[in-house]
């Protein structure tokens, strides 16, 4: 049986107080094994947003309990989730967040730079990647000339630069044409079934059905999809 990655016991997460608390989630438990891929699916403002910044480090949960492969990240200062975050979890997000006046090269070690990964094998750590996504020949253009989703390639190449045991996907398709989506899908796919464990946010339930797994999302409150 798979290990699980992620573990939430009994999480939520509230914010402000008395008259103006908002419960962004409320009692959620989920397990995230290796080599699942996981689909979170909710309407906007049901929390599912929420619940990935909790998964990957980037908020803390007011109340349960959350493991990373058997940490307890309530327990973690700043500094070290921030590394935790770093070392094992890749995020690619809707708007891509590429910087126009790098290359894509460049643009993908940029990972490496923000984790302060030594110098010397960056390039070549970012042509693997961008050999992985299917990229290679555009690794010198600027975002600029590429299509969206070929810019939404090289965000996956650059979350998955470090190699990292999560890659957390926040509505990846959300700015892609039909054919496109199905691209960038079959691209997941591809890497999920090499071993990637992937968690990906949506609201669209074709997208969704993709995934091996589904947990849905209302007010806060997850359900799993019985398959």
């Amino acid at each position: 049986m798979a290990e699980p990655i992620v573990e939430l016991m009994g999480v939520s997460r509230r914010y402000g107080s008395n008259s103006g608390r908002v419960d962004a989630l409320i009692d959620v438990d989920l397990q995230v094994s290796d080599g699942d891929w996981l689909a979170i699916v909710g309407p906007s403002g049901s929390g599912k947003s929420t619940l990935l910044n909790i998964v990957g480090c980037l908020d803390v949960q007011t109340s349960g309990i959350y493991l990373f492969r058997g940490i307890d990240v309530a327990t973690l200062s700043d500094r070290e989730r921030a590394g935790l975050r770093s070392r094992e979890i890749g995020f690619v997000f809707q708007a891509f967040h590429l910087l126009e006046y790098r290359t894509v090269s460049e643009n993908v070690m940029l990972s490496d730079i923000y984790r302060r990964a030594p110098l010397g094998p960056r390039r070549d750590r970012a042509a693997a990647v961008l050999e992985q996504v299917g990229l290679a020949h555009r690794a010198g253009f600027r975002p600029g000339t590429l299509s969206g989703g070929e810019r939404q390639r090289v965000a996956i190449a650059r979350a998955l630069l470090g190699a990292p045991a999560l890659l957390l996907c926040d509505e990846p398709t959300g700015n892609l044409d039909s054919a496109t989506t199905q691209t960038i899908l079959d691209l997941i796919a591809e890497l999920n079934a090499d071993g990637v464990t992937v968690v990906m946010i949506t609201h669209e339930p074709d997208v969704a059905a993709r995934a091996g797994r589904q947990v849905h999302i209302t007010d806060g409150r997850l359900r799993e999809e019985d398959r």
